[in-house]
């Protein structure tokens, strides 16, 4: 797992033992990213949100393509999060919560948080796909202008809330599948 392009490109990542994290493939990766660098420009992006962020690859490669700042969210990886940060040399533009990501949501949306891009892959099979999109979304978190991209579990099925709407949807083979959502037009609440 590495990074791909930008500042940091080729960094090597350090990932968790076992398979209690399930990083996004560098295939998959590329492949994201090749898709957002033609609908944002990531020196123009503010600020990234990346929930289960596990290595902090999304997060990371987002900050090494040009984006300002970013904030990572998990319950378990935080340490390996903060290495991964530092070794990007990322410590100015990065910051890192541990633990419930509703909770940290919340939060962030209390001190009118807002992002360009937020990027949530969960553990599969445990409906916090759908939960997160819905948090983001109830919690106004999103800039009128961003992506929410939910990486899942082929077999889950997700409901945009009634403010959303899906622009893509992306499927890696038998068991991942990643969507991009942005708020539909004329919902620019703030």
């Amino acid at each position: 797992m590495r990074i791909i392009t930008g500042k940091a490109k080729g960094l090597k990542l350090k990932t968790p033992a076992g398979w209690q994290t399930r990083p996004t493939s560098d295939r998959v990766k590329e492949s994201l990213f090749s898709i957002l660098n033609g609908m944002t420009d990531f020196f123009e992006v503010e600020n990234v949100l990346d929930i289960f962020a596990g290595t902090g690859a999304l997060g990371l490669e987002s900050l090494s393509r040009g984006a300002k700042s970013a904030i990572f969210i998990d319950a378990e990886t935080t340490n390996l999060i903060l290495e991964n940060v530092r070794r990007a040399k990322f410590e100015n533009v990065a910051e890192i919560f541990r633990g419930d990501f509703e909770k940290i949501l919340k939060k962030l949306s209390e001190k009118n948080f807002q992002f360009d891009l937020i990027f949530s892959d969960p553990p599969y099979r445990k409906n916090l796909s759908q939960k997160s999109l819905e948090l983001v979304a109830e919690l106004n978190l999103l800039k009128s202008e961003g992506f929410l991209i939910v990486e899942r579990g082929a077999e889950e099925i997700l409901t945009p809330p009634e403010n959303f709407q899906q622009i893509r949807k992306i499927n890696y083979g038998h068991t991942t599948e990643i969507e991009i959502f942005c708020k539909k037009q004329g919902d620019v609440r703030h």
